[in-house]
């Protein structure tokens, strides 16, 4: 059997030093107060939760004087402003490419651009996004949600109208609501603000699914950049599981293939992904073949 493992896959640049972060601040032995998993990962946060990670849901359950984690995700100024009230040490772990779409926000906004910003609305991302912007705006997840938007059905032509995207959007999306847009709008700005950990790894991940007979894409059920990589796979005809632990490796579906791909991710640490690959080496008799594509 052959495995073929995507390149890039797994833990991000950004998920990677927020996690860095949070354990240097562990080895200190206090508790840890992070506001909201730090990572959509169930079995890593049982891992820090063992070395003091404590996961709250929100910054009124982070006792004072404590030590409070940003994760990679971000929040916005006003959670930053009442942990200051705590006096609590602030860990920033927010994901750099996260901070440039704040930025973004908050830059058209005080510029007068109405902002759409596409993504999630539930996702804590678009939650700390939101929190930088001091005009109007709209969250939509596709076209027909921008069309179907108050914006849309309510008003003439746009003045100005600003596009941002979550992190892990898919750009062919972006570019589909850019077009749906610049038709309503006098003016339009859009900043593709994807970060290229996310288009490296549906690419790498779309590529895999053309060799393979049948792909794994390990990651938490819970994150929405490895739910994106599931169904490109799907989209693509090529058999397809989403597993979160070697442990739910369906072992006959992995027997009926002679080549079988590997994708984790974005929140997705090493450690599972070799554990999934020993795994399938077990099912294949120990002679599986690993390699990066």
């Amino acid at each position: 059997m052959k495995i073929l493992r995507a390149e890039p896959t797994g833990l991000c640049f950004g998920v990677r030093r927020a996690i860095e972060s949070l354990e240097q601040a562990l080895a200190g032995g206090e508790p840890v107060y992070a506001i909201g998993s730090p990572i959509h990962n169930p079995q890593e946060v049982a891992r820090l939760a063992d070395r003091g990670l404590r996961v709250v849901e929100s910054e009124a359950d982070v006792p004072e004087n404590a030590v409070a984690f940003i994760r990679a995700h971000g929040v916005a100024p006003a959670v930053v402003e009442r942990l200051k009230e705590k006096d609590a040490s602030i860990i920033d772990g927010t994901c750099p490419f996260v901070r440039m779409v704040q930025t973004r926000a908050r830059e058209l906004s005080e510029a007068g651009y109405h902002l759409l910003i596409l993504g999630d609305e539930k996702h804590p991302e678009v939650a700390g996004i939101l929190g930088y912007v001091t005009g109007k705006a709209t969250v939509i997840s596709s076209v027909a949600s921008l069309f179907s938007s108050t914006i849309f059905r309510t008003s003439g032509r746009i003045p100005k109208l600003g596009l941002v995207s979550q992190t892990t959007q898919e750009e062919r999306l972006l570019a589909e609501v850019a077009k749906a847009a610049a038709g309503k709008a006098d003016e339009l700005r859009v900043y593709n603000t994807i970060c290229h950990a996310t288009r490296e790894r549906q690419q790498a991940v779309a590529e895999l699914a053309a060799k393979a007979d049948g792909v794994i894409v390990i990651g938490g059920h819970d994150s929405a950049n490895t739910g994106k990589l599931h169904r490109i796979v799907n989209d693509s005809g090529c058999p397809a599981q989403w597993i979160e632990h070697a442990g739910q490796l369906d072992r006959q579906w992995v027997k009926d293939k002679n080549t079988i791909g590997v994708a984790a991710g974005a929140s997705t640490p090493d450690w599972l992904i070799e554990h999934l690959i020993s795994a399938i080496r077990e099912i294949a008799g120990r002679q599986g073949d690993v390699s990066n594509e």
